[in-house]
């Protein structure tokens, strides 16, 4: 399954906080985990390798844009279990 985005006009005009939906053609990705109202962070992989995150439940809202390093590093440290506190009840 193809994850890209296609139809970024001019990534230089790609910056963190921008309108996710200025982001055309991205494809968001989020977790088979994901519940069903929605509440879930969204990926899409941009031209040249960053990673843009948005909040499924404001689609039209900011989108955090990050390096595949920092993206690699959070991947990491959740698999790693660095991040479980902050879900265990």
């Amino acid at each position: 399954m193809d994850h890209d985005v296609y139809d970024v006009d001019d990534l230089d005009d790609v910056y963190n906080g921008m309108a996710a939906t200025a982001l055309t053609g991205a494809a968001w990705q989020k977790s088979r985990h994901s519940n069903s109202q929605g509440s879930c962070v969204e990926f899409a992989r941009l031209p040249g390798g960053d990673v843009a995150v948005r909040n499924s439940r404001f689609p039209e809202g900011p989108a955090l844009v990050y390096t595949r390093a920092e993206i690699e590093a959070m991947l990491l440290g959740i698999k790693d279990g660095e991040f479980d506190h902050l879900i265990a009840g």
